[in-house]
């Protein structure tokens, strides 16, 4: 069932008291504070919690209505959705994932039709081959959104570059957060650019802060 986390900003906004300076200094702590629970998690409880969280999504309906969709290669540390990639790709769903552009300093979005259209790209993360074409549509739906941090507002800390926020700006869709439950933390300094998620999942837990079905 879903956690309501109230009005928008889930009072996160509290953040506009803070200069600038002081809410970089609070989003690098708390990216270390989880970086760290992550660093003691075991190896064995990482390979389970992901097939947890994989399991977890393909019982909700909104994966199983989606038909196109944005995905992501996860990085070391991140929690491992690609058997997601790989049976959204079984079943005929148009994937898609994200592809650095190293002059825009950009990510751009292109579909694959099979793992074979994936190599090691700019930071050594899965990403499209370079003839690898753009959606249809800018309109997709369902974007599944990594992070290093999320709270139950739906709000969600990255690694600092602004990539996905952008990203989120640029293509619009249902977006759901996964992470570890180890990810999950109360408050989440929040900046006028940062994009409110409509979902978070875990392997045990789903919050929906912002009341869709």
């Amino acid at each position: 069932a879903g956690v309501e986390g109230g009005e928008r900003g889930g009072g996160e906004r509290s953040g506009h008291s803070l200069t600038k300076t002081e809410i970089t200094q609070a989003k690098a702590a708390l990216r270390r504070q989880v970086e760290d629970r992550l660093r003691q998690m075991e190896l064995e409880a990482r390979v389970m919690a992901g097939r947890r969280l994989c399991e977890a999504m393909r019982r909700h309906a909104f994966w199983r209505d989606a038909r196109q969709l944005l995905c992501f290669a996860p990085m070391p540390g991140e929690i491992d959705i690609w058997p997601l990639v790989l049976s959204a790709l079984c079943e005929g769903k148009c994937v898609a994932l994200p592809r650095y552009d190293r002059a825009a300093k950009f990510y751009t979005v292109h579909v694959i039709r099979s793992e074979s259209d994936v190599a090691p790209g700019f930071w050594g993360i899965r990403e499209p081959a370079a003839d690898c074409p753009s959606p249809k549509s800018d309109l997709l739906d369902l974007i599944i959104v990594p992070g290093v941090a999320f709270n139950e507002s739906g709000w969600r800390l990255g690694r600092g570059k602004g990539y996905y926020d952008r990203l989120l700006k640029a293509w619009r869709g249902r977006t759901c957060g996964v992470c570890y439950d180890e990810q999950m933390v109360e408050h989440i300094p929040v900046e006028p650019h940062d994009i409110q998620l409509d979902c978070i999942l875990t392997p045990t837990r789903y919050f929906q802060p912002r009341g869709s079905e």
